[in-house]
């Protein structure tokens, strides 16, 4: 069975991945735009497949297992690209810690609920998260370089998506720890409510 659209859009933002990483490894202000704009269409994917899916049913189990396994592979790789080529500074570091983390904990929680075929629907404020995260990362891969090279090279490029990264982390803590405790709700035995008078009463 041939994949659709939406399926086929997933699929490339995981065949844009080794593409952006090597457009990083060049180490030239050229690259890094085509690295930023790369990442970008990928994260336009992400938007596009969804709606697409939803707007003419063309939803398919395929599509639904690859899409957010696509999303935590172009999260990680970006990270790890940015971390190990020295993108990040020091205190960068630590909100993609946090961010890494968290994809790994919600990805755990859903494995485990789907096999008590219990869903973990995405909030409103995880896609501002994602949404703020991709524009982070987006603006990192850019860098400084990346800004010179198409003559902004007066704005703190850097900086600025360092402090976005960090934004993202806080949202990052905040939409985990919901998830997090909606998880621990379906697995936690509910309490029994208490017993009426007539359930109490000697038989």
């Amino acid at each position: 069975m041939m994949p659709n659209l939406p399926t086929i859009l997933t699929l490339s933002r995981i065949a844009a991945i080794p593409v952006m990483v090597a457009l990083v490894a060049v180490h030239m202000p050229a690259g890094d735009v085509a690295a930023c704009t790369v990442f970008g269409l990928a994260g336009l994917t992400d938007f596009l497949d969804g709606r697409i899916a939803r707007q003419h049913k063309l939803q398919s189990e395929l599509g639904r297992m690859l899409d957010p396994i696509a999303d935590k592979l172009l999260v990680g790789a970006t990270l790890m690209v940015l971390a190990g080529q020295g993108r990040l500074p020091d205190h960068g570091l630590y909100p993609a810690i946090v961010i890494l983390c968290r994809e790994i904990l919600v990805s755990g929680l859903r494995e485990y609920l789907a096999g008590l075929s219990v869903g973990l629907p995405v909030t409103r404020l995880a896609k501002w998260k994602t949404g703020l995260q991709m524009a982070a990362l987006g603006t990192l891969l850019a860098g400084d370089s990346g800004a010179a090279a198409l003559h902004l090279g007066f704005l703190p490029v850097g900086l600025i998506g360092t402090a976005m990264l960090w934004a993202a982390a806080i949202l990052t803590l905040v939409t985990g720890w919901d998830y997090l405790m909606a998880g621990i709700r379906h697995v936690m035995p509910q309490p029994l409510p208490p017993l009426t008078r007539a359930q109490r009463a000697p038989r």
